[in-house]
């Protein structure tokens, strides 16, 4: 119960922080923070989880930070803005994500921990610590009010969050329980490039080189990381149908030229 309440404080304080942000930071410097999420994952599961990394999975990780960055910022005209105050509130936020994220993977692998366990003591024990917040803050009778003048989009709404939410939580749990905290942050990093791709395709916008270069590095950073946890294999299949057979013809066209 103890690592439930240690997740639940860092997941409102994730959602906190990020939000406090917000109003110190503008939407690209944003993008270019929550790009970064994959570094401090991966620093995060050498202290917590004593994981180790090769230059691989490093290379892999900052290419598709970077490409992630680039990608987002081409469909952005203003320039990022980084004041102090948003900086240090935003870089605690993803602090406390990269912990979440390396714990949760701890707990559900040493415990057998279910999605649905996770998600019910973590957030339960969320909604106390943020009640407790706002009752301490003086600040509960507000929304309540706001609620009960506009019930149909507040209740409505909030209903729909709660299940797309809930659907989308256990997905991410599931791939951190299957495949470990890099790989899902690095697709739930991922789904902003996702959007922008499908945005070309509803709607009519202007199309940059910068996204076919982002798009590279980012295609680069995935394939380095499929090839690093699976090195053995693809050594083979390379050697086998890509070096055996370019040294089989020159060897062929050597021989054939001393016959000459």
């Amino acid at each position: 119960m103890k690592t439930y309440c240690g997740l639940a404080f860092l997941t409102v304080a994730t959602m906190g922080l990020s939000n406090s942000a917000v109003g110190y930071l503008n939407y690209p410097t944003q993008v270019i923070f929550k790009c970064c999420k994959l570094i401090p994952v991966m620093i995060g599961g050498m202290i917590i989880q004593g994981k180790r990394y090769g230059m691989i999975d490093v290379t892999a990780c900052l290419c598709m930070t970077f490409g992630l960055i680039f990608f987002t910022l081409a469909d952005v005209e203003v320039q990022p803005n980084f004041d102090t105050h948003g900086v240090v509130l935003i870089s605690l936020a993803l602090v406390a994500d990269a912990v979440i994220g390396n714990v949760q993977e701890k707990t559900m692998k040493a415990h057998s921990a279910t999605n649905t366990e996770v998600v019910l003591y973590s957030y339960s024990v969320g909604f106390v610590y943020i009640l407790v917040g706002l009752l301490l803050s003086g600040e509960l009778l507000e929304p309540i009010r706001f609620c009960a003048q506009y019930p149909g989009h507040t209740y409505g709404l909030a209903a729909a969050l709660s299940v797309t939410g809930f659907v989308g939580i256990n997905f991410v749990l599931t791939l951190v329980k299957s495949f470990g905290a890099l790989l899902a942050v690095t697709v739930t990093t991922c789904r902003k490039a996702v959007t922008i791709i499908l945005s070309f395709i509803f709607f009519t916008k202007p199309f940059t080189m910068q996204y076919v270069w982002s798009a590279l590095l980012v295609t680069a950073g995935i394939l380095l990381s499929t090839y690093s946890k699976n090195q053995v294999k693809m050594d083979a299949w390379i050697q086998h149908y890509v070096v055996h057979p370019l040294f089989t013809r020159q060897g062929r066209s050597i021989g054939k030229t001393e016959f000459v």
